[in-house]
């Protein structure tokens, strides 16, 4: 059985930083692309950043330079470290495995930034 799990969200005041977490298991980790995305009330699911089985990494326009992925394989986990937060940034974080159009999603974890 396919699980991901996310935890690390949490509320922080503008300016802040959190360390998201994912550890997944029931997938050969190395063999997935893995990314996090999130989820505002009343919006699309938007990519945030993603990280190929090569370590390249691909972040959206909006997070570049505040946040950081990063992979563990020893693990099976992935991070997302995000410094410089704001409210726009509130949102369910989810964690996903992509490979060859197979996806899993987590359950999510929630981030709130206080103005």
């Amino acid at each position: 059985q396919v699980q991901l799990v996310e935890s690390g969200g949490g509320l922080v005041q503008t300016g802040g930083s959190l360390r998201l977490s994912c550890t997944t298991s029931g997938i050969v980790f190395r063999t997935y692309e893995m990314g996090w995305y999130r989820q505002a009330p009343g919006k699309q699911r938007e990519l945030v950043a993603t990280i190929t089985v090569y370590g390249r990494t691909n972040y959206a326009d909006s997070v570049k330079g505040r946040f950081t992925i990063s992979g563990d394989h020893t693990q099976n986990a992935i991070y997302l470290q995000m410094s410089s937060l704001k409210p726009e940034d509130t949102s369910v974080y989810y964690c996903n495995a992509l490979r060859f159009g197979q996806t899993y999603w987590g359950r999510g974890t929630q981030v709130t930034v206080s103005s």
